[in-house]
């Protein structure tokens, strides 16, 4: 009897479109696998296959958040961060003699980075050279330090 009962639920929720579906565009059930499988809103009229994308979702959910894939927008500015500690740290010395002098690729690659607008450029470049000894304080700075002061220079304009 139980098994009936819910065969019969299972057919009833396939058959019965939602009460409230939202717009093809709107996803219920956010990104992931599921999302790759139901592309275009092709879940939204059924619980059941909400319910189903929501499952295949499950852990690479959290994947495509912080890749960028599976239908999923990183964060841009966490991304922009990432990237961004990985160019300092790959390019420190060059970095620090690119901010001592106002200009050069690294300052402008870390323009790029943090999306400065190009009319903003050169007054950052000026900042980042005004506050050389703050972004590197010492010889054996870290590059946490670095990038943490680089993106507080730019977040004040």
């Amino acid at each position: 009897m139980m098994r009936l009962l819910l065969v019969v639920a299972l057919v009833l929720a396939l058959a019965v479109p939602a009460i409230a579906a939202p717009p093809a565009s709107q996803m219920n059930t956010g990104c992931g696998l599921g999302a790759l499988v139901f592309k275009d809103g092709k879940a939204n009229n059924s619980l059941v296959l909400q319910v189903i994308a929501q499952i295949l979702n499950g852990g690479s959910g959290v994947f495509g958040i912080t890749s960028g894939t599976s239908e999923c927008t990183p964060v841009a500015k966490t991304a922009s961060i990432d990237r961004l500690n990985e160019f300092a740290d790959r390019n420190f010395n060059d970095l620090a003699r690119d901010i001592a002098a106002g200009k050069g690729e690294t300052v402008t690659t870390v323009a790029d980075l943090l999306n400065v607008p190009a009319d903003s450029r050169p007054a950052f470049y000026r900042n980042l050279q005004a506050r050389f000894t703050e972004i590197f304080p010492s010889p054996t700075v870290e590059t946490a330090h670095v990038v943490k002061s680089i993106t507080t220079i730019a977040a004040q304009g």
